[in-house]
C-alpha cells in the first residue's frame, strides 16, 4: 500500500502545480490588462509578482511531488530534507484548506483535504525506521536466569 500512496501524492501534486502556475497566469494576465494600481502599486510590479509567485509555488509542489516520487520508487522513507519538506507542504495544506472555505466554497476545502490526506498518509507510512541504537533488533531476547 505503500507504493501507490506515494505515488498518487507525487502525481496530484504534479496537477496541483500546473493548476497554480495556470491560476496565476491568468491573475497576471488581468492585473496587466486592468492596468490600475492598487494602494499605489505599479500595475506591472503586481504582474510580475504574480508571475514569480505561481512560478515559485509551482516548483515547491513538483519538488514535493519528486520527493514523494521517489519514495514510491524506491519504497524507502524520504531522507530529513524530504520528510521536512512533506510536513511543510502538508502545513501550508492545511492552512489554504481553511482559507479556502470562506473564499473559494466547500469543493475547493475538499480537494485541499484530500492533498493534505495524501501527504499525511505519505509520511506515515514511510515512517521512520527503527535504529539500532534504539534497543530494537530481529534477534530473540536471552533466557531469563533461573537460580
Amino acid at each position: 500500500m505503500r507504493r501507490p500512496v506515494a505515488i498518487m501524492t507525487a502525481l496530484v501534486l504534479f496537477g496541483e502545480a500546473v493548476g497554480i502556475v495556470l491560476i496565476n497566469a491568468v491573475l497576471a494576465t488581468i492585473a496587466e490588462n486592468q492596468n490600475m494600481s492598487l494602494a499605489g502599486l505599479d500595475p506591472d510590479a503586481m504582474s510580475a509578482g504574480t508571475w514569480v509567485m505561481g512560478g515559485v509555488f509551482g516548483l515547491l509542489l513538483v519538488l514535493c511531488g519528486l520527493i514523494a516520487l521517489l519514495a514510491g520508487a524506491r519504497d524507502r522513507a524520504p531522507g530529513r530534507f524530504g520528510r521536512i519538506a512533506l510536513t511543510g507542504c502538508a502545513v501550508v495544506h492545511g492552512v489554504l484548506g481553511a482559507v479556502t472555505v470562506g473564499l473559494v466554497g466547500w469543493g475547493a476545502f475538499a480537494f485541499m483535504m484530500l492533498v493534505l490526506a495524501l501527504l499525511v498518509l505519505t509520511l506515515l507510512v514511510y515512517g521512520p525506521e527503527p535504529r539500532a541504537e534504539d534497543g530494537v533488533s530481529d534477534e530473540a531476547a536471552p533466557a531469563p536466569r533461573t537460580a
